[in-house]
């Protein structure tokens, strides 16, 4: 640390910048480790903050904002020439905002660096009010992915007890919790994933009834049929593509599909085409997609169910951790080829 001409101290501001707009699989080398200098104050006249990164999370969307710009994505496309953006938990170092105070700590959209300026906009950024768990939690189970499963089982799935529930991709941070959700609520569950370890961590650690290693099966939709003799009521989507097309000849009339994701098909020049689409009309099948920003108006409620949940031990939580912001690039492409063991965070400094 040290003081700038005007004064004002300054810092090492360590970032993750996007060298250019990617296609197919991203690579490490799509991204930069750079150090620049920041002011250690909120600006002039602002109602911003000026915040120290802790942790950072990688997140599959974060993959449709590494392309040029587009209209049909969520979220916008990253700027080339400048740091990535993702969700991260903060602590507050200087505020020009009334709702906010020096040493608060927040979770919310950030820069992927170690200082970033902040303008708190409601449903992008929180304040942290228990911090009797871990704070990288709030990266995952209680942040982004924690909701965005928390919405999609609960309001999207409309669950019943003693239901049959498939979760792809179920070892990651939002199929983790979807999984124990369902267990939660008196169902069958069976998720996918891609390794054996994986396999074993979500019938020892997360409490699903069954899993498989989709690698390993020569015919996804027997597979399925395998783990549900009786059909699936309720399919958590992350994955998409060839696992959809198995999904719909296995889905139980009025069983309901919660489209959370589709990460084989994020990659792809050419996506892959779903043939198996008439079982929607003679099941009476209802697909939904969602955002997750639609539904934070519940996080009090989410909240109140999972913290004690987790308090009490009922709820299990993996992550993946990453140490120092410059292991950040080889975590998040790691992603995109499975390596991750459960939610993968970074941590950017530990206080």
């Amino acid at each position: 640390m040290s003081t700038g001409g005007n004064n004002v101290a300054t810092a090492t501001n360590k970032q993750i910048i996007l060298r250019d707009y990617v296609s197919g699989f991203p690579k490490e080398s799509d991204f930069e480790f750079t150090t620049t200098t920041v002011e250690l104050r909120a600006p002039e006249g602002s109602k911003s903050l000026l915040v120290k990164n802790l942790y950072l999370s990688c997140d599959p969307y974060m993959r449709s904002r590494m392309g040029k710009p587009a209209a049909s994505g969520i979220a916008q496309a990253f700027t080339v020439g400048k740091p990535i953006i993702g969700f991260g938990v903060s602590r507050v170092i200087e505020s020009g905002h009334p709702d906010y105070k020096k040493g608060d700590l927040i979770w919310g959209i950030v820069g992927w660096e170690e200082y970033s300026v902040v303008t708190p906009i409601p449903d992008m950024h929180f304040k942290i009010h228990d911090t009797d768990v871990p704070l990288s939690y709030y990266t995952g189970l209680l942040g982004m992915p924690g909701m965005t499963a928390y919405a999609g089982f609960y309001e999207i799935c409309s669950p019943k007890k003693g239901e049959t529930v498939y979760v792809s991709a179920a070892s990651g941070a939002v199929g983790q919790l979807v999984g124990q959700f369902a267990k939660m609520m008196g169902c069958y569950v069976v998720g996918s994933a891609g390794s054996q370890e994986k396999v074993d961590l979500l019938k020892t650690k997360f409490g699903f009834d069954d899993a498989f290693n989709y690698k390993e099966e020569q015919d996804l939709s027997a597979a399925l049929k395998r783990c549900f003799p009786k059909g699936i009521d309720i399919y958590f989507e992350n994955v998409g593509g060839k696992m959809l097309d198995a999904v719909l000849l296995n889905m139980n009339t009025f069983g309901r599909v919660a489209v959370c994701g589709m990460i084989s098909q994020y990659n792809l020049e050419d996506h892959e085409g779903v043939y198996n689409l008439t079982s929607i009309i003679y099941k009476r099948i209802r697909i939904q997609g969602f955002a997750v920003f639609d539904h934070y108006d519940k996080y009090s409620k989410f909240l109140e169910l999972v913290i004690p949940s987790i308090k009490e031990g009922k709820i299990a939580y993996v992550e993946d951790v990453a140490e120092g912001l410059e292991k950040a690039p080889e975590a998040l492409v790691g992603l995109f080829h499975g390596k991750n063991v459960g939610k993968q965070v970074v941590v950017v400094a530990r206080e």
